[in-house]
């Protein structure tokens, strides 16, 4: 039971995790075309496109009939961002911020929160 119980609190964390994440897009929206590869094209339109992404897959996570594919959703646009924490390591390496090794700490923490998702994309219902 106990097991239940702590799976239920993560799936929560996550689901609130990216609503919050998502809702940051908005709020920040200069801080993530700060960090936008320049090589993207429509970068307030990517920064808006993933916040909604981000709190539709985080509701998403909620209903067991819609977790998969959420936890899919969230595990690929992991992926697709991964290109913007690249950048914000580059941005903040290249100004001499005192927080570039937070940066180079979240690089490897994009793997963790792949592999988090991965955990209720593979679940069967």
């Amino acid at each position: 039971m106990q097991n239940f119980k702590s799976r239920k609190l993560w799936l929560y964390v996550m689901s609130l995790f990216y609503i919050i994440a998502g809702v940051n897009h908005f709020a920040h929206k200069e801080m993530y075309l700060s960090i936008m590869p320049l090589w993207l094209p429509f970068g307030v339109a990517l920064v808006y496109v993933s916040g909604v992404f981000e709190i539709l897959f985080g509701i998403l996570m909620l209903p067991s009939i819609t977790r998969r594919f959420a936890a899919w959703g969230i595990l690929l646009l992991l992926i697709a961002v991964f290109p913007a924490n690249i950048q914000m390591s580059i941005n903040y390496y290249r100004d001499s911020n005192p927080d570039f090794w937070l940066t180079v700490l979240r690089l490897p923490l994009q793997f963790v929160l792949i592999w988090w998702a991965h955990q209720y994309a593979k679940q069967k219902r």
